[in-house]
């Protein structure tokens, strides 16, 4: 068995660390808003970015790298900005959906990043492809429920 490159490695772990945002983030959004469909959507996106994050944790450890844990300072920074977009939006819920769209939409791009490595392992980038085509299906019904509100 082949073993990831310093770099992919990284990318990976930055990948991972990204996920974990994510998962807090549409916890925090769910918190965020009224609406019981948005309210089980984001907590669907968080329990499938928590499942993504495990299936990246396993393939790093089988390719020989460290997982990095935790969440990054960007993440959080972005929670704290849909707590105050909560407390000052006069429509609540259509600021948790433009933030969640962003943050979607920022996720296609690290993933079209990692995919773009050469080096990647078929089972690595098998993984990622599956990921980020459940996350634009998820941008497809973000958008629709931007439509309803």
């Amino acid at each position: 068995m082949t073993t990831y490159s310093k770099e992919v490695g990284n990318k990976l772990n930055d990948l991972l660390e990204k996920t974990y945002d994510a998962e807090k983030g549409f916890k925090k959004a769910a918190e965020n808003v009224d609406h019981a469909g948005l309210k089980n959507y984001f907590n669907q996106k968080a329990q499938q970015r928590y499942d993504f994050g495990h299936e990246l944790k396993d393939e790093i450890k089988a390719f020989g790298q460290d997982v990095d844990k935790g969440g990054s300072i960007t993440g959080s920074a972005h929670r704290t900005w849909m707590d105050v977009k909560a407390l000052f939006s006069s429509d609540n819920e259509e600021a948790m959906l433009e933030e969640a769209i962003r943050g979607e939409e920022a996720s296609v791009e690290e993933y079209n990043d990692v995919l773009s490595e050469t080096t990647l392992p078929t089972s690595t980038q098998t993984i990622l492809m599956q990921q980020k085509n459940k996350i634009m299906d998820g941008l497809s019904s973000i958008k629709r429920l931007e439509d309803l509100n």
